[in-house]
């Protein structure tokens, strides 16, 4: 297992972790001129359940 050598500075431990932040999910709108609800890109609508423009799952 690695070990650090020495101790890590309080500026370089914070400088590291300030890289960690929370993103927001991109959200597309839906195709479907019907439904047009937003929803996560590459996945079926879950209001109306197309994809590329073909019914996939019954809702």
């Amino acid at each position: 297992m690695a070990v650090p050598k020495r101790k890590m500075s309080r500026s370089n431990t914070r400088s590291r972790r300030s890289q960690w932040k929370a993103v927001a999910p991109t959200l597309v709108s839906c195709p479907n001129r019907a439904c047009g609800e937003k929803k996560l890109p590459h996945v079926v609508c879950p209001s109306c359940g197309t994809y590329k423009g073909r019914q996939v799952i019954a809702v």
